[in-house]
């Protein structure tokens, strides 16, 4: 399984690492591996969530995820999408900006890096929304229960994630950035963005679940209490591909202190495209591996774990707004490692403690 799953990566590893030691020598076999590390170290709470989502989607889908998905991960917002950051933050032509990244990488990251508070304002309001659905939400189970219990109560409120979400950019704009239209109005589009997306998805799901004759409120063999199908139920048709564009979202929103703390590293936008490329592909791989396991339902608090890293990373992002504080990208993947880690722990204690036929009941 661990081939079949990973097979790909494998291959595209050892064709990026094999052509940037030709073409680029030694020094840029280590950066390639340098990036890739760092890109799957800051992003494998994205792969829980996405696993998450992807066990929703019907198989096609879930290849298309693989396929069509990667391309837009690695050469859309790699490569793409920061050139067109720099191009609209410093009022460049796209020809003039690629002619800028090539030839004057340092001019190119200081672009970038002006862009930042809106890049972070936009993928931290995304996120951080991302984590109080999450936190607000009544469960069945709860890991940290002295905080996860009293936020549910209070999420009955209803868009009360909204309502802080708002108020958090706001507090955001107000105290941490130099130009606090850019941030209000990057952060506004995030959590539009966020809501938009999220909410086709379980508009056009719901629709297909209702043409299926499945009520939403099923257990076993329909819908789980959550609202999202379980694995004999999968969507399809429009409500797949508005959760295919909530995957590539949720990516980007993910990518962005990537591909920002990548030019620490180095300027060459190409070996941060095939590093952080590589590391995207086992992000993907990691999150076949997860769906294809039952992993999710075996270690029920590791999709806790995973929520609270986005919480961490989002709040650092806002944070970052602030060009001053800088929050170094080894804290970042550390403080998603930590969550993660300590989700596995516990729900490794947790399953010792139960029996393994009362733990197949309850994820029957």
């Amino acid at each position: 399984m661990i081939l079949r799953t990973f097979g790909w990566s494998f291959g595209i590893t050892a064709a990026a690492l094999i052509g940037a030691l030709i073409l680029g020598g030694p020094t840029a076999f280590v950066l390639v591996a340098v990036l890739s590390i760092l890109e799957i170290s800051l992003s494998f709470d994205n792969a829980v969530i996405n696993a998450k989502i992807l066990d929703r989607m019907s198989e096609f889908w879930q290849k298309m995820f693989l396929t069509v998905g990667i391309l837009i991960a690695v050469f859309g917002m790699r490569l793409v999408f920061p050139l067109l950051l720099v191009a609209l933050t410093a009022h460049l032509g796209p020809v003039e900006t690629l002619d800028l990244a090539i030839n004057d990488p340092d001019t190119y990251s200081h672009h970038l890096e002006e862009a930042h508070p809106a890049i972070a304002s936009f993928g931290g309001m995304f996120l951080f929304l991302l984590f109080l659905d999450f936190v607000f939400e009544d469960r069945e189970h709860t890991w940290l229960s002295w905080i996860e219990r009293p936020l549910a109560r209070i999420g009955a409120l209803d868009q009360l994630s909204v309502v802080v979400a708002l108020g958090t950019l706001i507090a955001a704009a107000e105290f941490l950035a130099s130009d606090p239209g850019t941030v209000m109005i990057a952060g506004g589009l995030g959590i539009v963005t966020y809501l938009l997306v999220n909410g086709l998805g379980n508009l056009f799901e719901q629709s297909g679940l209702a043409q299926a004759g499945i009520d939403e409120e099923e257990g076993a063999g329909g819908v789980v209490a959550t609202g999202g199908p379980s694995s004999a139920v999968k969507a399809t048709g429009k409500a797949a591909f508005f959760l295919f564009l909530y995957l590539e979202v949720l990516d980007a929103s993910f990518s962005f202190d990537g591909v920002v703390g990548a030019f620490a590293i180095t300027s060459d936008i190409f070996i941060i495209m095939v590093g952080l490329g590589v590391g995207a592909m086992y992000i993907r791989s990691i999150t076949v591996y997860l769906v294809r396991r039952g992993t999710l339902n075996e270690y029920v608090y590791l999709e806790h774990g995973a929520h609270w890293a986005i919480g961490a990373l989002a709040v650092i992002m806002l944070i970052t707004i602030n060009p001053d504080l800088h929050i170094s990208e080894i804290v970042t993947g550390l403080i998603g490692v930590v969550f993660i880690g300590a989700a596995v722990t516990s729900s490794v204690i947790r399953n010792r403690r139960i029996p393994e036929e009362q733990r197949e009941k309850l994820h029957a």
